[in-house]
Parts: structure tokens; sequence; C-alpha cells
């Protein structure tokens, strides 16, 4: 058939499948993965972007996986201080309210001695009557608590695993659909369409690994012909983003009435960022959009504690998002577990002859951004007890592109940067260092002035830093550039996206990638 033997070929590109092959590739294994859109693209550029443990999952009785977080926080922020930073949330309180004080005590009592943290500050209660984080809010709050934890670039955090897969020898393919996986003498066929240009390839892998998110039970249904699958429950989750509605760089954690929680949180300098909704969602996950409910219960619930109202014409920018949350029966979209299963089928499983040959299916369900890591960690011993042992554990102390500094030094890495580039303005210095840690000296390469950076398309975009992401993170659209490998959307106007639209539009296609 003249079609490359893969160990495991992977169907998913948001932050489970990047980080599988990511892992995979690390030990050694030969690795393929295909994501139909572009990487992040549905439910892991859609979370509310923290790193966290999950404190309200601790009501659920969720003890295993918000330990599991809370250790994980400072592995990926010393794995990626550049696109993680820790923060300061800020729980206001009043009596009367919707939770008693001694159960949010209790709460963070355990957040903070439950899992291993060394570097992030513990909780503390606020003075609201004299603490300047009472400076938005109502006068009725008088007390608050305050608790750590992280902050991530979602949509970069996914992509540098793939970069970093496909530095360790990965096969990268965005923008690929697999029309159909099939067993055939102990190995998968694996069809693929190029979506852009439509060309059709065929692989051949040892294992298959289904990432594919809220797709999860339609690449069973329709690549693998299983017609009842029904594994996960999607649930909408929706984000607003204003003008900033606070200075200072804490967050704020909002209980409402209903028992459900928002934050409130500092967003690209200019903005606040506030979510999430939770609903159950019946539709195609390509489609899912902010209803009008959704940004009226946003509003209000955030105008019950800010003194200026949120309304909904300040809003500058919605993103919505499925996540897709293993199916326990729960009867409500806010109880469903957070945590993930991995189920896989194959030789282990076979009660029969044929099928113990048979080639091995990994499917994961549900996970989120803060455990991916463990999750891949977990995918790879069920990899290896399928077909064999290869290598061993290693991201726990490893570095994501452009992270290889301290986790404390991000500002000493800025300073360096100036020192490197110093026509860079101050905010352009540490924006690129947010977005490429170490790897923007790449990007800025022997640029001696602004001019060298090439075409300038507005805010601080220039032709440099899209014709690096198209050629080192397979960005080939105005969408991916502005929306999910930088931010750069919120701070330009149509015309100008219209003109970067243009631009990527008139390069040759083979740049990308």
């Amino acid at each position: 058939m003249g079609q490359t033997l893969h160990d495991l070929f992977v169907i998913g590109g948001g932050i489970n499948g990047c980080g599988i092959a990511r892992d995979a590739a690390g030990r050694g294994y030969s690795v393929a993965l295909a994501e139909m859109n572009d990487f992040a693209s549905g439910t892991s550029s859609g979370a509310t972007k923290l790193i966290h443990g999950g404190l309200r999952y601790l009501e659920h009785y969720e003890f295993r996986l918000v330990r599991e977080s809370l250790m994980e926080r400072e592995v990926l922020w010393a794995m990626a201080p550049h696109i993680i930073w820790p923060m300061r949330f800020v729980l206001p309180y009043h009596k009367g309210g919707i939770r008693p004080a001694w159960l949010i005590r209790l709460g963070l009592f355990l957040y903070d001695h439950l899992g291993g943290r060394k570097l992030l500050p513990p909780t503390s209660v606020l003075d609201m009557r004299r603490d300047p984080a009472a400076k938005p809010l109502k006068a009725l709050f008088t007390k608050a608590f305050e608790y750590s934890d992280g902050w991530v670039d979602d949509a970069r955090m996914v992509v540098l695993n793939a970069r970093d897969a496909a530095d360790k020898g990965a096969l990268i393919m965005p923008r690929t659909k697999v029309v159909s996986a099939r067993r055939e003498n102990d190995l998968w066929v694996i069809d693929t369409v190029d979506t852009l240009s439509g060309r059709s390839e065929t692989h051949q892998a040892r294992m298959l690994v289904n990432a594919a998110g809220p797709w999860v039970d339609h690449v069973i249904r329709s690549a693998f012909g299983q017609n009842e699958a029904r594994h996960v429950r999607l649930v909408q989750g929706s984000h607003i983003i204003v003008k900033k509605k606070f200075d200072g760089p804490k967050a704020y954690f909002f209980q409402n009435p209903d028992n459900r929680i928002i934050f409130a949180i500092p967003y690209e300098d200019d903005f606040t960022l506030i979510g999430t909704t939770d609903r159950d969602y019946g539709g195609d996950p390509k489609d899912v959009r902010i209803s009008a409910e959704e940004t009226d219960y946003l509003c209000k619930a955030a105008s019950e504690y800010f003194k200026e109202p949120v309304r909904p014409e300040d809003i500058v920018w919605t993103y919505s998002a499925v996540r897709p949350l293993f199916d326990d029966g729960a009867s409500k979209a806010q109880e469903a577990t957070r945590d993930y299963v991995l189920k896989l089928e194959g030789p282990s499983q076979g009660k029969d002859s044929s099928e113990a040959n048979a080639a091995p299916l990994l499917n994961v369900f549900g996970g989120k951004l803060t455990t991916y890591r463990r999750l891949s960690e977990h995918a790879l011993e069920k990899i290896g007890e399928a077909i064999g042992i290869k290598g061993s554990p290693w991201t726990a102390k490893s570095h994501l592109p452009g992270g290889d500094f301290p986790a404390q030094g991000f500002e000493a890495e800025v300073a360096k940067l100036q020192a490197a580039y110093p026509f860079l303005a101050p905010a352009h210095a540490r924006r690129l260092t947010r977005r490429y840690g170490t790897r923007a000296t790449v990007l800025l390469g022997k640029s001696a002035s602004i001019a060298d950076l090439g075409r300038h398309f507005g805010s601080d975009l220039y032709e440099a830093e899209v014709r690096y992401l198209m050629q080192n993170e397979w960005a080939f659209t105005a969408e991916d550039v502005l929306w999910r490998r930088t931010k750069a959307g919120l701070h330009m106007t149509t015309e100008q996206m219209q003109t970067l639209e243009e631009y990527i539009a008139a390069l040759p296609a083979q740049l990308a990638g």
C-alpha cells in the first residue's frame, strides 16, 4: 500500500490530542495527528482560561480531580511561564450569602492543603472596608476571601504542544479530516482528506487515539460505524468580554443565587472577561454561539457585584464552546463530572481470538486544561499496555517551546528582550514575551528597527509575526492569527483585519506549516 506505518494515530487537535501526541513523540513512538479545523478551534480555546484546582468541584466531592488539578498548577506554570502565570482571586462575601463563611473557609483550607503548593501564596481574608480590591464592588461586601490559581493563554498552550510534538518527530496535520478508520490485518487504516486542498491520503497505525473532544461520539459513529455511541454530555459555556471594569491584576469569583459561579478576570490589558455559563447543548458543536439568555445572565450576575452595572452594549466580543463532559447521568449541567475517562478497546479487552488481536483504540472522554498533562500520562500508560512501552514519563520537568526560563523569571525575560531589541515599545516587548517567551528572538531575528518587522497591520501586529505564525505554528487564516495565536483582533478595526485577511490570502499556501 506504500503508506507510512505509525505507532499511533491521534484524532483531535485540542489540548488532549496535542498533549498525548507530544508525550508519545517524546517517548519515541512514531505519531501522526489529524485535526479537522485549526488547533484549539473547539473547546480548548473556549474555556475560562484558568489553570485551577476547581474550588467548586469540592462541593461535588471530586477530591481526586481537585487534588490532581491543584498539584498540576505549579508543574504547568514551570513548564510554560510565558503563557501561564499566577493570579489572585477575590471571593466577596456578605451575611446571608449563598454559602456560609465556615463552608468557604473549609473549602479554601482544603484548597491550600490538598495539592503541592510551594510558590503560590496561600489564602487570606480581606477587610473590604480598607482593601483596594473593594473599589469596583458594591458597598455591601465588607469581607472577602482571597486565594491563588493560575491563568493560561489556552489556544497557545495547545499549539505549543503541537509544535513540540512536531519538533520531536510527530506528523502534525491541521485542517485534515478523518473520513474513515477501519481495522485491517491487526492495523488501523485511516483515510483522511485535506480540507483546504481536497487531497486524500491513507495512513496505517498500530493504535488509534480518539481525542476529538465534543466530536468524540461523532467520530465513533461516523468513522467506526457504531451508531449507538453516546458517552459525552455536551455543556455550553459562554463568555463575554467588556471594556475594563477594574484596575489591577486580581480576578473576582462571584457566587450567584442559583448556586452557580462566574469569574470576572483582567483580560488582554484593556478588558474584563466574564463567564462562564453552564447549560446542556444539543446542536452541532461547530455552531455554538452565545444566546441572548446567556448574555442577559452574565450581565445580571456581574451587576449584582459591580457598582457600575454590566450592560449588553458594553460587550466588545463573546466566545462560546461546548465542553464534552463524561456523561455520568448527573441531573444538572453544572453537576456533571469534570473528570476524564479513558476507555481502551482492543488486545487486552478481547474475549475471543478475533477480537484479542484487533488493533487497539483509546477513546478519551472529558478532561480540562489543567489536567491535560496528567491525562496524557495516563493515556500513555494505556498505550504502553496495548502496543508496548517506550520511554518513561518525561513531561513533568519539561518546557513548552519558549518556556525555558524560571517560573518567576518573566520580568527578567521581558527586560532581556528589550535590551536585545531597544526599538520595541515596552508594551510590545511584553506582549511578544507573553506569546513566545524565549522564541520571540527567533521571530524578531536580525531586526534592528521597527521597519525591519515589515508591514504594520494595526495594534502592534507586524508582518514578521504573521509570517512566523504561518511558518512555525500552522496559521492559515486571519482568524487563526487574530483570535487564537494572538488576541490582536480585540485591538484592531474591521478594516485592519480585512487587510490582514487579504495579505494572507495572497501568500503562497506552502508558507503555512
